[in-house]
């Protein structure tokens, strides 16, 4: 029963059981007071009203001495103290476990002694009864508490008897001590059935914040491995790849110094060029932009740029063609495109030992396709796993929704066709 009282709060965070009722303090996370906190205070309110118009029936209808009148009344406020003393850390406290169920016990028996006392003195007081059953369910288990609810209402029976009063008094007492032990375990089964529905529930949220705080830290995971890979494949098609220039340049520059200074001078001006090219990419790639090559004309400007690249620097026959009329693509469409292009070009420096390459570029009315061909060695696809390059094209297509494919056979060339939404 205590771990269900602690299941009605849900999220609320109760405070220490051990504080006075005046002192109690009882907040939700944002530290304003929950609907626990109201809860709490309309128990006190009930006991509270079912004290005083017990006190004032014992007042009306009490024994005619003035001496046991007072002594039930004080009965009646000696558990008016037991309640802020220990009843409220009891009900309303939270805790599990056998010590708790041991503290209810006591703090019921507490209860039935004195109400045993006021009975005895006055006769009157079996009103009290409708404040103090309800808490027996609070304080301890189900079956202890039918047995509580029983002995409290009980107990105005074994008084009347013990006294030897009438029949009709003795039968009068039993009767309201059933209608009391019914309607106490009636309302106790019903309140039990809703800690139960609570508890479910309150495991449920305490599941269901478990699975999003997982859920959050997998995304999160998830959110890094992606960026991580992004820029991965942003660095291997732009920068490392303009590394891999600058230093085939500067190489073909130290062959030529002595023999040739002209084609020397040629190879350090392109060299230069790749750099300041690799460091715009790279000042974008911080800033979160668009490939620098696209600024200014966009995609069919960048790769007329980078055929002519190719050719400076490999000195081999680059060209573009565009076919279909031209139109304004998505910045992440046209990211794609160039990079695939890239890294195409970047295998034909590397491996093909090609004379010439050829990018056409296709606007169709959903589709943009490009293809880069080359008369180099060629390959077998079946044979060849991928490195970096392929991959990252490949998962570059495949997240802006297109497709690729590479031709290729030993001694034939490669062609690799892409195509994504327009």
């Amino acid at each position: 029963m205590a771990a269900a009282r602690r299941a009605v709060t849900d999220s609320t965070v109760v405070a220490d059981s051990t504080v006075a009722a005046d002192s109690t303090v009882v907040a939700d996370s944002t530290g304003q007071p929950s609907s626990w906190v109201g809860g709490v205070r309309r128990w006190d309110a009930y006991n509270l009203t079912i004290l005083v118009i017990t006190l004032l029936i014992i007042v009306a209808e009490g024994p005619p001495q003035f001496r046991d009148r007072l002594l039930a009344a004080a009965a009646l406020l000696a558990m008016a103290a037991w309640y802020v003393l220990m009843g409220r850390s009891v009900l309303y406290g939270g805790g599990a476990g056998a010590e708790t169920g041991r503290r209810g016990a006591l703090y019921l028996a507490g209860l039935i002694g004195l109400l045993a006392i006021a009975e005895i003195l006055s006769g009157t007081d079996t009103f009290i009864l409708l404040a103090l059953c309800p808490q027996c369910f609070m304080a301890v288990s189900f079956r202890s508490a039918v047995a509580a609810v029983v002995a409290l209402n009980g107990t105005p029976v074994l008084i009347a008897l013990t006294q030897h009063e009438t029949a009709a008094r003795v039968g009068s007492a039993a009767g309201i001590a059933a209608l009391g032990v019914a309607f106490s375990v009636a309302f106790g089964s019903w309140v039990s059935d809703i800690i139960d529905r609570s508890e479910e529930r309150a495991a449920l949220i305490e599941q269901l914040e478990a699975t999003r705080a997982e859920l959050g830290r997998a995304q999160h995971e998830a959110g890094t491995l992606a960026e991580r890979q992004r820029l991965a494949a942003e660095i291997h098609d732009t920068i490392a790849q303009g590394f891999s220039s600058i230093v085939m340049l500067v190489q073909a520059a130290e062959a030529a110094m002595a023999s040739d200074p002209a084609a020397a001078r040629q190879h350090l001006a392109l060299a230069s060029a790749a750099a300041r090219e690799n460091l715009a990419e790279a000042r974008g790639m911080v800033a979160g932009l668009a490939p620098a090559s696209l600024d200014g004309g966009g995609l069919d400007d960048a790769l007329r740029r980078l055929a002519a690249q190719t050719t400076a620097e490999l000195g081999i026959e680059a060209d573009l063609q565009i076919r279909g009329p031209r139109r304004e693509l998505a910045t992440g469409a046209q990211v794609v495109l160039l990079r695939v292009c890239q890294e195409a070009l970047s295998n034909v420096r590397k491996h093909a030992a090609a004379h010439r390459a050829q990018i056409m570029l296709s606007y169709g009315s959903d589709a943009v396709r490009l293809e880069v061909r080359d008369d180099g060695a060629g390959f077998d696809p079946a044979r060849v796993s991928g490195g970096f390059g392929l991959r990252g094209m490949r998962g570059r297509v495949t997240e802006a929704g297109g497709s690729l494919s590479v031709r290729s056979e030993p001694g034939a060339g490669a062609t690799v066709i892409v195509e994504v939404p327009a």
